[in-house]
């Protein structure tokens, strides 16, 4: 699977001077009955002899060269699975009303703060850590408190980055367990294999109802994403798509993200503006054609050997459908890879979109995936990044846009 962290400008380089800090990016690797699943976070200014590390990592690390890899083994990054994490309450419990002018409904494989269920399990007025619901019924509503990853097979590798002679200059710990598992890692997978209930009645309404040709009306040839997340979706790309490949770019702009891809014999363009597509420098042919509006792509069966998506699948009203025609448009051995991050255009996003949490948008698409029948699914996170330094955002962000994908193979 794709390591963002071992690249060439990454290649081990001999100690020098002594470090107090160490920049250190995070590989977790894990897998559920769904999918695999890469979960990779970047640290900087960790402190090998200050902060809380798993197991003896900080140690190992403070040894290790400039781009060499540790392997964390046998580091209990969560508390284990409890069974008494698991309480069963009356639907009633969940407190529908706690939201200020918003009734939010409780759905079965979903995340919420615990506070809507405070009053119960000892849990108080304002607590903020995440519980979810694993089965919901007419008479009663499991409430699951162990952490997602409890139980799971862990792998975790650290790869030093950068040193520095100096240390961060205060006095706070880093719990990079905690880090690296908080509000994340694991609410992509299903609870128990169980379907994730996403797609409610109005799931795929939009706060923007109006047409969609109305929105995409004039082009608009800005980024949606800055240059490193950019450039890790085209690396993503490059690692899934093999070279001379015909590829579709689905929900396509003025600009695709392929330019690491080596070599594809064509690459089509399906698009919403004419002259966004007409100014996209990669595509050998480009097609006008709302999903939203007829949800079947007008191309032959079997003709692609991938077919990606970038930053726009939270626009789709008809997922399930467009999943499904883009696995009859991928010839065998063909792979569909969709990406996205953590912003959009809200009022053109579905409407059950906006209230995930970032990995249980990963954990809808993935359910995209199973439902439309593709095979050897993987999902991959990417977050913490430091930002372009010449980014118009770089001022007010310290991080660049994460970066969320999964993709899945037509087997037969």
């Amino acid at each position: 699977m794709y390591d963002p962290f071992a690249c060439p400008e990454c290649a081990p380089t001999a100690m020098g001077t002594p470090r107090l800090a160490l920049d250190v990016g995070f590989t977790l690797d894990w897998s559920s009955a769904e999918a695999r699943h890469r979960d990779c976070l970047f640290l900087p200014w960790l402190m090998p002899a200050h902060d809380i590390w798993p197991d003896a990592a900080g140690s190992q690390l403070a040894g290790a060269e400039i781009g060499e890899a540790v392997d964390v083994r046998g580091a209990p990054l969560v508390p284990a699975r409890d069974p008494a994490g698991e309480v069963e309450l009356p639907p009633t419990a969940f407190n529908r009303r706690l939201r200020r002018h918003r009734v939010v409904e409780p759905r079965a494989g979903r995340f919420y703060p615990r506070a809507f269920i405070a009053g119960h399990a000892g849990i108080e007025a304002g607590d903020r850590e995440l519980f979810r619901i694993g089965a919901l019924e007419d008479t009663r509503l499991l409430a699951d408190l162990n952490h997602p990853l409890s139980g799971a097979d862990l792998q975790l590798r650290a790869r030093v980055l950068a040193a520095h002679e100096d240390g961060r200059g205060d006095d706070c710990m880093v719990d990079v367990a905690r880090l690296l598992t908080a509000r994340g890692p694991g609410m992509q997978a299903r609870w128990r294999g169980r379907p994730t209930a996403f797609w409610s009645a109005d799931a795929c309404e939009r706060e923007d109802p109006a047409p969609d040709c109305d929105f995409y009306a004039g082009p608009r040839m800005v980024h949606h994403l800055d240059a490193t997340a950019r450039a890790r979706i085209g690396a993503l790309y490059a690692t899934l798509i093999p070279q001379g490949a015909r590829v579709l770019d689905l929900m396509s702009s003025w600009a695709s993200h392929l330019d690491q891809v080596g070599g594809p014999e064509s690459v089509t363009g399906l698009g919403m503006n004419h002259e966004e597509l007409a100014a996209n420098e990669a595509l050998d042919q480009a097609l006008v054609h709302d999903l939203n509006r007829q949800p079947a792509i007008p191309l032959p069966p079997a003709s692609f050997d991938a077919v990606v998506c970038t930053a726009s699948v939270e626009y789709l009203t008809h997922p399930q459908a467009v999943f499904a025609s883009v696995r009859e448009l991928l010839r065998p051995g063909g792979v569909f890879v969709v990406t996205f991050s953590d912003r959009c255009f809200p009022t053109k996003a579905i409407a059950v979109w906006e209230p995930l949490y970032d990995f249980e948008r990963m954990g809808l698409v993935l359910d995209l995936f199973l439902c439309a029948g593709f095979d050897g699914l993987s999902t991959l996170s990417l977050r913490g990044l430091p930002r372009p330094p010449d980014d118009p955002y770089a001022g007010r962000l310290d991080h660049a846009d994460p970066v969320f994908a999964v993709w899945g193979w037509r087997r037969d």
